[in-house]
């Protein structure tokens, strides 16, 4: 009796991922797609950022727009409620996405992700460029509407628009990084957002303008991050709409600081700083609790 053996099957080479700063652009990126295919391949979640954001402009908007005027140019409720509005979808869409960490958690695919010989600095990077570019993108479709709300159509406000866009989305996604590492179940993440994010619109004075406000209240006001997002917005806005310097200062009151008028682009500093030390803190409370 013979025995035939049988030739050993090729084995294939081991391609190890680039090391160094190319591998981390190249794990954030993948960890970016991701982000970008589940949020295409579930329609469900894209009419649901829609949803919300689409109420507040034209039910909510169109329905006190009968009853109040902002400003003694009376200038339509919508056009000072659009940037508000813009701030507060990429608000829910940013930290929803940042949130999102808990589900991947849960279903073990975060671990898989952390025992790679990656950075998890580029895993998190990965997660909030991902979510930064779904949360913007859903603006654009709000964007598309300005026209509706009394906005122009001009492209230097379009672009300026998306790039504070961009930027707040960032830094909130990073939030909801934090939120993340701090939710333990999927079953508390639905009442810790309500709780933490339903107090921040409110106080970011995206649905009122913030002049002759209480002490305590304009004081809530300035220390809410997404203030930071809204007022520029809102500056922005309005800087392309035909208003008096009586009716803006009405409409979209400086921001201060005990008297001190926070620039423009200090502004967007602390929404950029605010980001990075979230982020900061976001990354080592993962590689401190995985």
């Amino acid at each position: 009796m013979t025995t035939t053996v049988q030739p050993p099957l090729p084995v294939a080479p081991v391609e190890r991922p680039p090391s160094g700063l190319a591998g981390d652009f190249r794990a954030a990126a993948v960890v970016c797609h991701r982000e970008l295919l589940r949020w295409t391949k579930d329609r469900r979640r894209l009419l649901a950022g829609l949803v919300q954001p689409l109420l507040w402009l034209f039910v909510l908007g169109t329905g006190l727009s009968r009853v109040v005027s902002v400003g003694s140019e009376n200038v339509d409720f919508r056009t000072f409620l659009f940037p508000g509005v813009l701030a507060t979808s990429v608000m829910f869409t940013s930290v929803f996405a940042g949130v999102s960490v808990v589900w991947d958690r849960e279903f073990g695919f975060l671990r898989e992700m952390l025992v790679a010989p990656i950075r998890r600095t580029s895993i998190m990077a990965g997660k909030c460029f991902g979510g930064a570019i779904v949360a913007t993108a859903q603006a654009v479709v709000l964007l598309a509407l300005a026209g509706l709300c009394g906005v122009p159509y001009s492209p230097v406000l379009m672009l300026e628009l998306l790039a504070i866009l961009f930027l707040a989305s960032l830094s909130l996604t990073a939030f909801g990084l934090l939120l993340g590492a701090k939710v333990a179940n999927i079953q508390s993440v639905m009442p810790v957002i309500q709780t933490v994010i339903t107090p921040m619109m409110f106080l970011s004075g995206a649905l009122y303008p913030t002049s002759g406000l209480p002490t305590w209240l304009a004081f809530a006001t300035k220390v809410n991050p997404v203030t930071y997002a809204v007022n520029p917005l809102r500056q922005v806005v309005f800087s392309h709409v035909d208003l008096t310097a009586e009716a803006a200062l009405v409409i979209n009151p400086q921001l201060t600081w005990n008297g001190w008028a926070v620039p423009f682009v200090v502004q967007l500093m602390i929404l950029t700083v605010l980001g990075l030390v979230t982020f900061a803190v976001a990354v080592h409370r993962f590689s401190a609790t995985e």
